[in-house]
């Protein structure tokens, strides 16, 4: 009995003062925000001594650690939290408040007047599959991106139309670096291209409004096409078109790439059949080659080198509406784009990013026996360095320069004008995330023209909100400048700045394959350049005192999931654009900004069959004109414009496509506006004609064959 009353006084007595050796640490787990969090991790560095936080924050254990230890309290979405504790045996209370870590995956994005086409990226609204695939587009960039939100279908153009903006309002950049001239050049009513091949490119940002302060002179968009970094494969593309054909050759090291191209089209096989509705002697044609290199920086790091090479050329005749006389026009052109940019990352935070490109341009045009020459020059070097102070807020600081020089010379005569400029920019920009649900990024930049007495600053502010995990509005707002044209200013070159100011509002829902954008925006305009009559290629009494606006709504769905292996997307656009324009007195609406714009794209896969069928349709409500017959100012309006277009691309092996589209299967006869005579006939009446397409569908079809050691490659990234 002895024995046992004493073994259990020995047992107390060590229990006692295990315990008594015994730490207990209890607290609560809180956001910053003082919200209970459920589920952290607690426990003392180094050991298996912790606990997880309950329903409502609380926690607690105990540690037969001794003196200072770390506790560290972990939870996925927020930043770690580590605190010095003392071990002394007593009971410690800690309250650990939590900031929440902002994830690039989860965290809202601003999306006013912002589309991604990118695999890479959230909230995007277009692959780049989709730019080569989307029925209509014929492989042109600008082709697919008329088949968003925000752009207005000008068929006899061929550009980018922006809110109510004409083609020049929109700036197009080349991995960061603008590329001047960058369609090719074309005759009046004859659509134009992009110059660039898609495939060249892993994704894009198009802008409608209220861009980054990085990008200026442009009052309506900026579109970025940013060149894939690092291929996957050595690989040969061979292409046969109805048009022409092309080699592509890619060669991939460990650490760089090149990509080798030549392409060439002619439209005469394609005229022959189709019947056109103008006079072409020398049906358009052109030919192009192009390198891109890329060579790997460190770890994070990348050098790219691009360069391109183009000659086109066509000829038409076209009888004059006055004299009923035939004018033969001819155009050549040669082109030269070149860039180099780089990036990398460096340490504690700061990365770089920067290059320089140039743009060579020059016309050749011939009009009956006067000959004339165009040649533009645009020289752009950047700078730009950020530095993440911490997962809520970077700043971006860069500084770039712009050399145009842009010259007319009539050959005849030899008789000539010359523009010659430098402007240099510096822009400074924010990102501030308040948390995962709400970003703020301001900037502002400012601009110092050589030719220009007064330099200038504008402003760039975004502020997106996410609500739930699907959705989130976005607001956007800021002022832009923009030189008139060259063609323009060269005839006044003490012309000043035109401006525009942004306010755009948006919704976007994005879950499980379903995409619903609407945004509203309203646009003004001062200081728009207004001339008197055209005098061949002058204008007369050029002033900066025409204004305007543009305002309305945009709507954008996509949906990959309701239908079975099919794919589709629908935009509605609402523009009511006016303004002083040319020799008008009045405010009027542009012929290039139709009031409602509409299209329906829609892909279906046939998988045991290796095909995809799509097809497009593209609605306006007609284009606005002048008839020097009715009072007012561009008081007409044409039809609607239709263009139902059908694509077929075929797999019969995974390294081969052959591809069939064509454009406007039913014929719609578009009309796209009005010429009339200078003078009245006898009874008084200015006699018109309609300005129309050239014809009435483009059929194309193509053979594409990938040479590779991977025989599952092809062309368009295994359809």
């Amino acid at each position: 009995m002895k024995r046992f009353i004493y073994l259990s006084l020995l047992i107390t007595t060590l229990t006692a003062q295990f315990a008594f050796g015994q730490t207990t640490i209890k607290g609560q787990v809180l956001t910053a925000k003082g919200e209970q969090l459920i589920g952290a991790n607690i426990y003392i560095d180094n050991t298996y001594d912790g606990a997880s936080s309950d329903i409502n924050g609380n926690f607690t254990f105990t540690t037969n650690e001794k003196n200072e230890q770390t506790l560290v309290v972990s939870m996925i979405g927020y930043h770690e939290y580590r605190e010095t504790v003392n071990c002394e045996g007593q009971v410690l209370q800690v309250t650990a408040s939590l900031k929440e870590k902002i994830d690039e995956m989860t965290a809202v994005t601003i999306t006013a007047g912002a589309m991604d086409a990118s695999d890479e990226k959230k909230a995007v609204v277009m692959k780049p599959l989709d730019i080569v695939t989307t029925s209509g587009a014929l492989g042109d960039v600008i082709g697919a991106l008329t088949k968003l939100p925000g752009t207005s279908t000008v068929g006899n153009d061929g550009r980018l139309f922006v809110r109510g903006g004409d083609a020049s309002e929109t700036n197009i950049y080349f991995d960061g670096l603008q590329v001047g001239n960058a369609y090719g050049s074309t005759a009046q009513n004859v659509p134009t291209r992009s110059r660039f091949n898609p495939n060249l490119f892993r994704g894009s940002f198009f802008s409608t409004g209220g861009y980054s302060a990085e990008y200026g002179q442009a009052l309506s968009s900026a579109l970025v096409l940013n060149s894939i970094d690092m291929p996957i494969r050595d690989q040969t593309d061979i292409s046969l078109m109805s048009v022409g054909g092309g080699l592509s050759h890619t060669m991939v090291g460990e650490n760089r790439a090149l990509t080798a191209s030549a392409n060439f089209t002619d439209l005469s096989p394609y005229m022959s059949i189709i019947n056109q509705h103008m006079d072409f002697t020398d049906a358009p044609s052109n030919w192009d080659a192009e390198v891109l290199g890329r060579q790997k920086i460190g770890k994070s790091g990348i050098l790219k080198g691009f360069m391109h090479i183009e000659g086109a050329k066509m000829a038409l005749n076209r009888e004059d509406i006055d004299s009923g006389e035939i004018q033969a026009t001819s155009i050549e052109n040669s082109y030269q784009f070149g860039n180099v940019s780089f990036r990398n990352v460096a340490t504690n935070g700061w990365s770089y990013y920067g290059g320089a490109s140039i743009s060579h341009n020059e016309d050749r045009i011939t009009v009956d026996t006067e000959n004339y020459k165009r040649t533009s020059l645009l020289n752009h070097n950047k700078a730009v360095v950020i530095k993440d102070f911490s997962d809520r807020f970077s700043l971006k600081n860069g500084l770039e320069t712009y050399a145009n020089q842009y010259e007319e010379i009539v050959l005849n005569d030899g008789l000539g004008r010359k523009l010659e400029e430098l402007t240099i920019n510096h822009f400074i920009e924010a990102d501030y995330y308040f948390s995962s649900n709400l970003v703020l990024r301001a900037g502002v930049r400012s601009t110092y023209n050589d030719l220009l007495e007064d330099n200038w600053s504008t402003y760039r502010a975004s502020l997106a909100y996410k609500f739930s995990k699907y959705a989130q509005v976005s607001v956007a707002s800021g002022t832009f400048y923009q030189l008139p044209a060259n063609e323009v200013r060269i005839q006044n070159t003490a012309l000043e700045n035109t401006q525009s100011v942004h306010y755009i509002a948006n919704y976007l829902y994005s879950k499980e394959g379903r995409t619903f954008r609407t945004e509203a925006f309203y646009k003004s305009y001062d200081n728009l350049v207004l001339f008197g009559q055209s005098e061949g290629l002058d204008f007369t009494d050029l002033t900066n005192n025409g204004s305007g606006y543009a305002q309305g709504f945009d709507v954008f769905y996509r949906d990959n999931k309701s239908l079975k292996s099919t794919d589709f997307w629908i935009t509605y656009s609402f523009t009511d654009s006016k303004r002083n324009l040319g020799g008008f007195e009045s405010k009027v609406r542009p012929g290039f900004a139709p009031l409602h714009n509409a299209s329906v794209v829609m892909k279906r896969f046939f998988r045991p069959l290796h095909s995809q069928l799509g097809f497009s349709y593209s609605w306006n409500s007609g284009y606005t004109y002048h008839n020097p017959n009715l009072e007012g100012e561009m008081q007409s309006k044409t039809p609607a414009f239709n263009n139902l277009s059908f694509s077929w691309s075929y797999l019969p092996t995974p390294n081969l496509i052959i591809h069939f589209e064509c454009s406007n299967v039913l014929g719609s006869d578009n009309i796209f506006g009005y010429q009339y005579t200078n003078q009245p006939n006898e009874n008084g009446v200015f006699e018109g004609r309609p300005q129309g397409q050239v014809a009435d569908r483009f059929v194309f079809l193509g053979v594409f064959l990938t040479l590779s050691k991977d025989k599952n490659a092809n062309q368009l990234n295994n359809l």
